[in-house]
């Protein structure tokens, strides 16, 4: 039951949130438009709000009525396409929509509490510019948001990145390590996503491919598909994986058995996934040293285990950490024991961002700082990767999937 109430407490948010977009948007037509007829207006958004919010009352629904017949108080809900294109799909795009309008509306508010003795005075011909700004933003992201959706869905960036190190021997100049991370395999990467992505990966002629974990996103179906598009990647020295979050999630409450299997998939096809473990490669008369850090939800990050990981690595000549979620502490450390490359995934690079003056807001900046991107601790360069796939929801925004490409230069 508890989940039942996590989910009606978010979908009253959801409706407060959309009350708030409707009576802007209702109010801003009318200044605007005052011929137009407040009944039809009403009748208009009263329609609209109920189609594109039947999904959560299908989704609750559907929750109550399996939770009843098979006891489990978290049931899969089983996919089907006709709830996707009809449900599903308009209910987030909708979603994203009333967002990101309410965030520039809330400019609105601010500018006119900072200046309210002046907006007093001229009251009336204030609201009329701002239902006309109201009323562009809105027209502009009918358009922006559905179509960013498809180029995010769609769209793979190859991020190339130079690391830079006059220490680095000769064997390991012009070295390429493609890094990538959240396949997530699932109903929305399917098969035909997760081969243009693997072939986007093939084509950056790595001699070194590192993967920041999350094979799959949920239930044991994906498990050998994952697998199986992972294993046809090209990589002269081999292909390796830390351990994700959702790797953790194919059998609810059965951690272990999920990870099992899903290492056991990998195994098949020649791709290693390490939990808490140093390996070295040799380069030619070279060595790379890689710290494999476990850090999910379902197995914290240890101090001990980091410090013995850490203390344990030999004196390679270039030493990389890669991790799932990118955790502070393990990032410190990292830098203060001369690593030269930290990598991590998790964050999808913000799978939702909306669009703010001076910053790009995502949820995911209540959980890390790291959301996406290359950062600098002394010599040690820390990548956090995009990555392919969903979680949660079943789209990006403002979140384009990413192969990222690191050359190595002695240099």
């Amino acid at each position: 039951m508890g989940f039942i109430v996590v989910i009606i407490i978010t979908f009253v948010l959801i409706f407060l949130i959309q009350y708030y977009f409707i009576r802007k948007i209702y109010r801003s037509i009318l200044t605007i438009f005052s011929k137009v007829s407040r009944v039809v207006l009403k009748r208009v958004f009263k329609i609209l709000l109920i189609i594109l919010n039947l999904y959560p009352l299908f989704l609750l629904g559907a929750y109550v009525f399996l939770s009843s017949l098979t006891g489990e108080a978290r049931p899969n809900i089983p996919e089907n396409w006709a709830v996707n294109y009809f449900l599903l799909y308009p209910f987030w795009l909708w979603t994203f929509l009333v967002v990101q309008c309410i965030l520039l509306f809330f400019i609105f508010e601010i500018i006119k509490f900072i200046t309210f003795p002046v907006y007093r005075k001229h009251r009336e011909k204030y609201k009329r510019i701002e239902a006309k700004a109201v009323l562009l933003i809105l027209a502009f992201f009918i358009l922006y948001v559905p179509v960013r959706v498809l180029i995010d869905y769609y769209a793979v960036s190859t991020r190339i990145i130079e690391y830079k190190d006059a220490k680095l021997p000769d064997a390991l100049d012009y070295f390429r390590i493609t890094f990538i991370s959240d396949i997530q395999a699932d109903a929305y990467t399917d098969a035909s996503r997760l081969g243009k992505y693997i072939r986007r990966v093939n084509d950056t002629d790595p001699d070194l491919v590192l993967i920041g974990g999350d094979m799959i996103t949920s239930t044991p179906d994906y498990i050998n598909e994952a697998a199986e598009y992972v294993g046809k990647i090209k990589s002269k020295y081999g292909v390796y994986s830390c351990i994700g979050d959702h790797d953790n999630w194919a059998y609810r409450n059965d951690y272990s058995r999920s990870l099992r299997e899903v290492k056991g998939a990998m195994d098949k096809y020649n791709v290693e996934m390490y939990n808490n473990r140093n390996i070295e490669l040799r380069i030619k008369n070279s060595t790379i040293g890689i710290t494999f850090l476990t850090s999910t939800y379902v197995e914290h990050l240890k101090e001990d285990v980091l410090d013995s990981l850490v203390n344990a690595q030999n004196h390679p000549d270039l030493k990389i950490m890669l991790i799932h979620q990118p955790n502070i502490l393990a990032v410190q450390e990292a830098a203060t024991s001369g690593y030269n490359l930290f990598l991590a995934g998790h964050t999808h690079g913000g799978q939702v961002t909306f669009l703010f003056p001076f910053i790009n807001l995502t949820p995911t900046l209540i959980e890390t700082r790291f959301v996406r991107g290359d950062f600098h601790f002394g010599n040690m360069l820390m990548i956090v990767t995009r990555g392919l796939g969903m979680s949660l929801v079943p789209m990006r925004y403002n979140s384009t999937p990413e192969i990222t490409v690191i050359i190595l230069r002695k240099e």
